[in-house]
């Protein structure tokens, strides 16, 4: 490996080697799902102690975007989710946003994406959505496996619709909304959703995206309202208007 030369400035360990690692992906030189030097080394090539680096470490391993192997060493992660999904939960659990927002979010984007697989979709892609369609079908008895699929029922959406960063970004606030989409199932009639489900399958299936666009955004509709009704969570209040000025005479 080449030499790592941290960069300058009055940053931490961390924040250097985000950078650093940023450098050497975009370069090339490192590859996601690729092992690391070892401690030692990359101790010296960064010029830190071991302890602070397994301190760095342990951070970016938190984050998602390393992972350690038992006796195997450190690697890059090759799953830009889990690198992604810290992230949005601090965003929910610290910035306050609103399991609404991102209800809002998937309402402005997935309806499209819906569209988008419809045009796009591979044969291998509508089979493996009929199939989660399938098992969702057999378990509408067990919530919890219905939940399980639902979640995978839209992320095979997003892989059909091809577009990597609304899958990415998408499959997040899906997992980001799982205590939502739990608290929603126990009132949800689940016969219902399936139904609205199979629609947006069937729309897909038939190449029609004007028909997978509508149902996809009836189908948040619904799951929306029934959200607002049990979380108690408010819409947010219009924005002021403001005043016309008065033309003189």
């Amino acid at each position: 490996m080449t030499e790592l030369a941290a960069p300058a400035g009055k940053t931490d360990l961390t924040t250097k080697l985000v950078a650093i690692l940023k450098s050497l992906i975009a370069e090339g030189k490192l590859l996601p799902g690729c092992r690391l030097p070892p401690e030692r080394e990359l101790a010296l090539e960064f010029g830190v102690s071991r302890p602070s680096l397994r301190q760095a470490l342990k951070v970016l391993e938190i984050m998602g975007v390393l992972s350690q192997r038992v006796g195997d060493g450190t690697y890059l992660s090759s799953n830009a989710s889990a690198i992604l999904s810290e992230p949005m939960e601090f965003l929910v659990l610290i910035d306050g946003i609103s399991h609404l927002e991102l209800f809002e979010a998937r309402m402005i984007v997935e309806p499209e994406l819906a569209a988008r697989a419809a045009e796009r979709a591979t044969g291998e892609d509508v089979t493996a959505i009929r199939k989660v369609l399938g098992e969702m079908e057999r378990s509408l008895d067990d919530r919890e496996r219905t939940i399980e699929r639902d979640v995978a029922f839209h992320d095979l959406i997003f892989r059909a619709a091809g577009n990597r960063v609304c899958r990415q970004m998408f499959s997040v606030i899906h997992r980001a909304m799982l205590t939502s989409i739990a608290r929603l199932s126990l009132r949800a009639d689940l016969e219902e959703v399936f139904a609205a489900h199979q629609a947006i399958y069937t729309a897909i299936a038939q190449r029609k995206p004007d028909e997978a666009r509508r149902a996809m955004a009836e189908h948040l509709r619904v799951a929306r309202g029934l959200f607002l009704r049990e979380s108690g969570e408010q819409r947010p209040a219009p924005a002021a208007k403001a005043p016309r000025k008065r033309k003189r005479a």
